[in-house]
């Protein structure tokens, strides 16, 4: 081991030593605080003050790591575990956003990983490149726009905190901009291939192999119907319902047909229907946090249907869902009859071959196979042509906002109506059909069909030719 020179000095063994660069008279410190040395600059020219001063540093370093406070380094590390834990305590106090968690899983899988060495006042332009340049070799693909701006909030929170706690300043902090691949919409179905994907359920479900299988796919056909008709987001805002999250509604109207019926005696008089408007108000929590939506005649009919199966409730029309949606009932509403099983993480798989099997899967206007987020886009599409649902009012039931809603419906011709999130139109078109194009029927049965049909046909005979003696 190397003789210590005169310009080092120990204050505390193992924990504390100050020192004299060369060619330098201010005296430096290196001080150990939780195991890692750190470095810091006294700013005195005599040995005895240098000492002192270093005792302080010291001091300060202990309490700030005692108080869960970056060192003096203030690496950009340890600012980010800070925004971190601002995060979760937030969340963990009910008053933080859902986008938290996104932002957590960034910071801890890219941001971190990527600058995490560095001070958080050395986060140049040129750092942000080299976070670009990293961040699409681990990603093996170039961000969307979409995926930079959460990339780009999270980063902004760390920054948060840096100025919050005095270790930047607004004037030293970075600027960043979205610099991501322009976002592409999903593929849609167009009317008839959602009347396909609605009316093939039935005969797929039957087609199951046993009974497990037969309730996933009965449990993802309810998904889907109610996706179609609400415009939720894929994923917690529908599998994370409960039942005591729920409303029904009915808000019954007559309907004039303008058509007469012949009374006995002899007078006519119009004949008028009634519509009980069934409906239901979703309490869903997701990306943008809690909010409620609505839903129609369709999500009321898959409700009831899962009642049926699931409670072996069998209601009137008027109160369908007695004695299941109740403060107390607990339970999910999309989950396994015996054990309830959340059966969702399966649903993708399961949904790209029932769409393959029906012809559905490809979308020639966009060249991408379709997914469930495919119907909220048409959820959307229909919304504002058919029904001429107000652009502020379907931000409102999407949990979306009015700007993303133009900026990816601006092709479509919207014109306000009275009658807000009804959905009649499109309704009334979904439902005006049971039957399947051949285009979209299955692939799987129409090939047992050709092969029994091929069994059961006649035996043809062939009469043989007579061979006439020359």
């Amino acid at each position: 081991m190397s003789a210590k020179l005169e310009t080092t000095h120990i204050v505390t063994e193992n924990e504390l030593v100050v020192y004299r660069r060369e060619r330098s008279s201010i005296w430096q410190c290196r001080y150990k605080v939780d195991g890692v040395w750190q470095r810091a600059s006294t700013k005195e020219r005599k040995l005895k003050d240098a000492k002192e001063v270093a005792k302080a540093i010291k001091i300060r370093a202990e309490i700030r790591k005692h108080d869960n406070l970056p060192v003096i380094t203030r690496k950009f590390r340890d600012v980010a575990k800070l925004a971190v834990q601002r995060m979760e305590q937030k969340l963990a106090n009910g008053d933080g956003k859902v986008s938290y968690k996104d932002y957590i899983r960034i910071i801890n899988e890219y941001l971190i990983p990527i600058l995490g060495n560095r001070l958080i006042t050395n986060i140049d332009s040129t750092a942000l490149d080299h976070l670009d340049a990293e961040r699409i070799r681990m990603m093996e693909r170039t961000p969307s726009n979409s995926t930079m701006l959460s990339q780009n909030a999270a980063l902004n929170l760390v920054f948060d905190e840096a100025v919050l706690r005095n270790f930047l300043t607004d004037l030293n902090r970075p600027k960043l901009e979205a610099k991501g691949k322009k976002s592409t919409r999903h593929p849609a179905f167009t009317l008839t291939e959602i009347q396909a994907v609605i009316n093939n359920f039935e005969a797929w479900i039957e087609r199951a192999r046993n009974a497990h299988s037969k309730e996933m796919r009965q449990i993802m056909r309810d998904y889907s119907e109610m996706l179609i008709d609400t415009g939720a987001r894929p994923g917690k805002e529908l599998m994370n319902l409960k039942w005591k999250q729920i409303k029904f509604t009915m808000n019954p109207k007559q309907i004039h047909t303008g058509e007469k019926s012949v009374l006995d005696d002899g007078t006519e008089e119009e004949i008028v229907l009634t519509d009980l408007n069934r409906g239901v108000e979703l309490i869903v929590t997701g990306k943008t946090g809690t909010r409620e939506i609505v839903g129609r005649q369709p999500t009321v009919k898959v409700l009831e249907r899962i009642a049926r199966r699931v409670y072996g409730v069998r209601n009137n029309i008027i109160d369908p869902f007695k004695d299941v949606v109740t403060p107390n009932n607990d339970d999910f509403v999309l989950r396994t009859k015996e054990k309830k099983q959340d059966v969702s993480p399966a649903f993708q798989h399961m949904f790209e071959r029932y769409l393959d099997e029906h012809n559905l899967l490809y979308d020639p206007k966009t060249e991408q196979n379709r997914v469930f987020y495919s119907f909220r886009h048409t959820y959307a599409t229909l919304a504002l042509t058919h029904d001429k649902v107000p652009i502020h009012t379907l931000a409102k039931q999407m949990g979306t906002s009015v700007l993303m809603i133009e900026r990816h419906y601006s092709h479509l011709k919207v014109i306000e109506a009275t009658e807000q999130l009804r959905g009649q139109e499109t309704r009334r078109r979904i439902a005006s059909t049971s039957t399947v194009e051949e285009i979209y029927q299955s692939a799987q049965a129409k090939k047992k069909a050709e092969l029994l049909a091929r069994k059961t046909a006649p035996k043809k005979t062939t009469a043989k030719k007579s061979v006439k003696a020359k």
